[in-house]
């Protein structure tokens, strides 16, 4: 009897030796995610007044297309469910509500807009959802205190705002200054930011004007802002109103020096509708590479995304810098869920997506890399500055971190 009770021992010790091991080893998932299957959502303008945005959402969704082609992540099928909210807010609700409590996704990640995830972002915090790589640069969303369960994908445009005005006191150190901006909280960050950049100069700013994303055109804002005899022309705006400022700027001959905000650069949706020979000489900040630019011919990043584009989105223009973004966010997602391995908890998702740290992709220009922290929800500081040519956006001078003094 005695070596049977030593049997048993030593099979209850080999058991409890390997228990730790097997706990650690347990797959743990929250609603949305199985060994099959992550379920995640985003809300996107397919319709409505920023719908060249759209071609975002699209390219996100070929992408997982490719990747589950291929496997999926760790073995799981990634199924992106996109909503078109029309960049209504009420809209956005009615749709954000339907991803979290019926189709039950996991996170919701890269909804586009300020007021559209601003309508949601209490609700999705209140429930401990994730919200994550918000196509938004509002300051807000760099909130970990406030706001834990929201993070950015976008600069933040306070900083790119600094930049814009850096780079006119270096240039045109007497500039007087129109401002045109969306009247919300993007537009609002957006200025905020360019005044601060202006510091003590900030009185060179000799006419300030908003419209309302319900306005028909922009028109007579700009018609406003030439007589006041500016010679600098800052514009925030989103695509649709963007193409509408760019195309009167030049029908009315005014020539001032002219900067875009990175939200409106997209050659495909706003200077082509604009018109390219009134896009000549505009100015941007960028921190990704753009398709068309030969810089990039050779470039391994650019001959990917190129490769997908043609194989899966080959309905898509991969000179519309929403593509590009698209692209790279839904790359960043690949990252978080990867890295969240069999423990596809939300709050293990929110773990992943802010302890990162000098990742970069193929189309991130050189010196930008991506870094968030649980204190720190910003993904990049560093631009760099680019004119339009009238073929293509040329970048030129050395990155620029907005945060440095």
């Amino acid at each position: 009897m005695k070596p049977l009770l030593t049997l048993g021992a030593s099979l209850l010790l080999a058991a409890s030796t390997l228990m730790p091991f097997a706990a650690w080893a347990q797959k743990k998932y929250d609603p949305g995610a199985s060994d099959s299957e992550i379920r995640i959502g985003q809300t996107m303008p397919y319709s409505g007044p920023a719908s060249a945005y759209g071609s975002q959402g699209k390219t996100t969704l070929a992408y997982f297309k490719m990747l589950n082609a291929k496997g999926g992540i760790n073995g799981r099928k990634v199924t992106l469910l996109s909503l078109d909210d029309g960049y209504s807010p009420p809209k956005t609700i009615e749709q954000t509500r339907k991803l979290v409590e019926q189709e039950e996704v996991l996170a919701i990640m890269n909804a586009l807009g300020t007021p559209t995830n601003s309508a949601t972002h209490k609700y999705l915090n209140q429930k401990k959802v994730p919200q994550l790589l918000i196509s938004s640069g509002a300051s807000k969303w760099n909130d970990p205190k406030n706001n834990p369960w929201s993070t950015p994908f976008f600069p933040p445009y306070i900083e790119e705002g600094v930049i814009y005005a850096k780079h006119i006191l270096q240039n045109f150190p007497n500039a007087k200054i129109a401002v045109l901006s969306q009247n919300d909280d993007s537009g609002r960050d957006y200025v905020k930011g360019f005044k601060q950049g202006l510091g003590s100069k900030v009185n060179q700013i000799v006419k300030e004007v908003t419209y309302e994303v319900t306005d028909p055109t922009v028109e007579s804002q700009i018609i406003d802002l030439k007589s006041s005899g500016a010679d600098t022309f800052f514009l925030m705006a989103t695509p649709k109103f963007g193409a509408q400022a760019i195309r009167k700027v030049g029908e009315l001959g005014w020539k001032p020096h002219f900067y875009v905000v990175s939200v409106s650069s997209s050659q495909a949706t706003v200077l082509e509708p604009a018109g390219l020979q009134n896009s000549t000489g505009l100015i941007t900040a960028m921190a990704l590479k753009l398709a068309g630019d030969p810089t990039w011919d050779n470039d391994a990043g650019m001959k990917e995304f190129l490769a997908f584009m043609k194989q899966w989105m080959p309905e898509g223009n991969p000179m519309d810098s929403s593509s590009v973004l698209g692209y790279v966010t839904a790359q960043m997602i690949e990252h978080i869920l990867r890295g969240c391995g069999d423990n596809l908890t939300r709050e293990n998702v929110l773990k992943q997506a802010t302890n990162i740290k000098g990742l970069s992709f193929g189309l991130l220009l050189p010196g930008v890399t991506v870094n968030v922290s649980p204190d720190d929800y910003s993904t990049f500081q560093t631009f760099r500055t680019a004119r339009f040519d009238g073929k293509r956006w040329a970048i030129f001078g050395e990155p620029i971190n907005a945060t440095a003094k």
